[in-house]
């Protein structure tokens, strides 16, 4: 179960994961070493998957982000077309989506021609029916657990 304190960790987390058990107990009013015990349990329970940097693919020259959505082949495994999308560079995220389309590609890329490059790409080798691309004009996160808090 997730109470009012591990609520209040995550959501600090959220903003910045950066934050030291130091700054975590000041928020939740908790030891430190209370602070940590429960983030370790978080972690153990799968409720924090990962401590990651967010880095800006336009500091590498990627200044070009596109969604790519793609209809596979009905011969195509999942399996067959996970690999494509991790062995083809520009491709940052995947996701298996339900609806017209069976996954959503999100990439990087230098510029049109480059995503165009990725699209190629994904569609050699037959493995692919349909592709549908869309360039990413702006992006706002929202965190998760404002979008999970109960309504009344």
């Amino acid at each position: 179960m997730i109470d009012a304190i591990d609520r209040d960790i995550l959501s600090a987390l959220e903003r910045s994961g950066r934050a030291s058990f130091k700054e975590l107990s000041e928020i939740v009013g908790l030891s430190a070493n209370a602070v940590a015990d429960r983030v370790r349990k978080l972690e153990e329970r799968g409720v924090i998957r990962a401590f990651r940097a967010e880095i800006d693919p336009a500091a590498f020259g990627f200044g070009l982000r596109a969604l790519i959505e793609v209809k596979m082949e009905s011969s195509t495994s999942a399996e067959q077309f996970e690999a494509r999308a991790a062995a083809t560079p520009g491709v940052v995220r995947a996701l298996v989506t339900t609806g017209r389309y069976d996954w959503v590609l999100e990439c990087v890329a230098r510029d049109q021609q480059d995503l165009q490059r990725i699209i190629e790409a994904l569609r050699a080798g037959g493995l692919t029916r349909d592709t549908y691309s869309r360039i990413i004009a702006t992006e706002a996160r929202f965190d998760v657990l404002k979008a999970t808090k109960r309504r009344a």
